[in-house]
């Protein structure tokens, strides 16, 4: 009776419970030692600015080449899928400026949570840190089941289920059981419970594999391509401006690694000068790549003619007749993919450790173990729910609702990094400043709206477009520059250009996706928010509680003693 009068009397508290709890805020300095005391042994501190970059790149050249190139091209952007990558990387490096400034001066694994927890409060937090978690846990899932696809193609095998368990009865897109996928994602967990240098190590070994591959397929694919193959059938562009922008929305998919960059920031031995060049230096690199890559593809053969799976491997056996190089292809493709694995695995337990540390999930997940000094707890736990996924679940289902909720934790980034800035209480009132995050979103929605409706496009384009010009302009000249960090940190210059011009990339690509992303965006969102107000808050206003009381008694044993 008694434990049933308690959940009763928190269900009846639960509105005074989030007015205290949803918006409260922590300190840098806080995140790093108070709140991350609560893993208890500390993650050591072994890696250096080149494992960083590593890493970025590691973590990204698996995933997005091989998984969404071929797709793009075939049925969204055509020969142009370059142009996709290009936009999606200049997005993409505005976002990591945000991130590598705020991980220089709040140095812990927690990734976009802790940024937005410090700037925004415990519930922006939370429902960026679970958007990103999902992230996480989707793509790692499609990139696991696309490694089956390359590793058939390594041995010949062109049947895309040659190698998965098809199951009558199930429905369709669920039904085709990849124990491959399965077993590579629990041999990564495994080598990431044991040690994070080690596994760092192994990336680095598999990124310089991977980048001798993507060398060998650039000027194979360019030597037996054709110029005409990139305006043949229906000419460059054959869906039009639309279809290149709403193919840049589907390849953001690809850059998700460098987030897991900036979750190593506990692990780096000098956080100020590594985190600025590892994130960002990772997605320029990246960036060139995947262009590179995509043009190779289109120059080898028409994008009517891309295969959906396997593209890269299917071009060098069917256009160009060279079978070797197709088992070559293939093989390179799905070492890139442990690589890729490998780094997003690392950053998403690094996610829900510190979440855990927050106690907006069971604390146990926290737990850092004394002598391997990673979050074992996370990583087993992730591991578990990232094999589960990949065993069913077919790639289209999960690629533009992996994009659009990248988008949007990318687009609170670069708002909490202007309003981190530029907001000190006496100084500048928060108000000014939440008043220009409120104008630039709506003229960056106005200007996204207006590319939609034909009649309306160019002036409502141009019209919009100079609105966001004018109040970044006004802002910038406006706001006081006396309140940005230390100037020992790092950080991002010209501000608030590039985080302003961020909102702006991000508000534009998510409007390019498609209506079922929006649907299962809110049905994962309303998951989050009924969990936060079902758990989340009533254990944090508990275990804050319980603080407050251990304090007093504290003090007052001292007093006595």
């Amino acid at each position: 009776m008694a434990a049933l009068r308690d959940v009763l009397l928190s269900i009846a508290q639960t509105p005074h419970r989030l007015r205290r709890r949803a918006l409260v805020t922590w300190t840098p300095a806080q995140e790093m030692n108070e709140v991350r005391d609560r893993s208890g042994p500390r993650m050591k501190r072994r890696l250096e600015w080149y494992d960083l970059v590593g890493l970025g790149v590691g973590g990204m050249l698996g995933a997005g080449v091989f998984v969404t190139t071929g797709r793009v091209a075939r049925d969204t952007a055509g020969p142009a899928v370059f142009a996709s990558y290009v936009i999606a990387g200049v997005s993409a490096l505005l976002s990591s400026f945000c991130y590598a400034e705020f991980s220089v001066r709040v140095p812990v694994a927690g990734g976009a949570f802790s940024y937005l927890r410090v700037t925004f409060g415990e519930f922006v937090g939370f429902f960026g840190g679970a958007n990103i978690l999902m992230e996480y846990v989707l793509s790692n899932a499609a990139v696991a089941r696309s490694f089956t696809d390359y590793l058939a193609s390594t041995f010949g095998v062109t049947e895309p289920n040659a190698w998965r368990i098809v199951v009558d009865g199930i429905a369709e897109g669920y039904n085709a059981l990849d124990v491959p996928a399965v077993a590579l994602i629990l041999v990564i967990t495994l080598c990431l419970c044991y040690s994070t240098k080690e596994s760092s190590m192994l990336n680095m070994v598999l990124t310089v594999f991977h980048l001798l591959f993507f060398a060998f397929i650039i000027v194979a694919g360019v030597w037996n391509g054709s110029a005409r193959n990139l305006v043949r059938p229906h000419g460059l562009a054959p869906y039009g401006v639309r279809g290149v922008l709403d193919g840049a929305a589907i390849v953001y998919f690809s850059y998700i690694g460098y987030d897991s960059a900036s979750t190593m920031a506990e692990e780096i031995r000098d956080p100020a000068r590594a985190l600025p060049i590892g994130i960002a230096g990772s997605v320029l690199v990246v960036s060139v790549l995947y262009c590179l890559m995509s043009l190779a593809l289109c120059v080898m053969l028409p994008y009517t003619e891309i295969s959906e799976t396997a593209p890269f491997s299917s071009a060098f056996r069917e256009k160009v007749g060279w079978r070797w190089a197709s088992n070559v292809v293939g093989a390179g493709a799905s070492l890139g993919i442990v690589a890729s694995l490998l780094v997003a695995m690392l950053g998403q337990a690094r996610y829900l450790c510190v979440i855990a540390r927050a106690r907006l999930v069971p604390s146990w997940l926290a737990k850092v173990h004394p002598s391997t000094g990673t979050p074992m707890n996370a990583t087993i736990f992730l591991g578990f729910c990232t094999a589960s996924l990949a065993l069913f679940t077919d790639l289209q289902i999960v690629f533009e609702m992996i994009s659009i909720g990248t988008l949007l934790v990318f687009y609170l980034v670069a708002n909490a990094l202007i309003y981190h800035r530029y907001v000190k209480i006496g100084v500048n009132r928060p108000l000014l400043v939440l008043l220009f995050l409120l104008l630039l979103t709506l003229s960056s929605l106005g200007f996204s709206l207006s590319r939609k409706i034909d009649m309306w496009c160019r002036w409502g384009m141009a019209l919009f477009g100079a609105i966001s010009i004018a109040i970044t302009t006004i802002f910038h000249c406006t706001i006081r520059h006396d309140v940005a960090g230390p100037q020992s940190e790092w950080s991002v210059p010209l501000m608030p250009w590039p985080a302003a011009a961020s909102v702006f990339l991000n508000v534009f690509l998510i409007t390019t996706l498609k209506v079922r992303s929006y649907q299962r965006f809110g049905i994962w969102s309303l998951v989050i928010i009924v969990f936060y107000v079902c758990y989340g808050v009533h254990s944090t206003y508990s275990a804050e509680e319980n603080d407050i009381v251990n304090a007093m008694i504290h003090h007052s044993n001292l007093d006595i003693s």
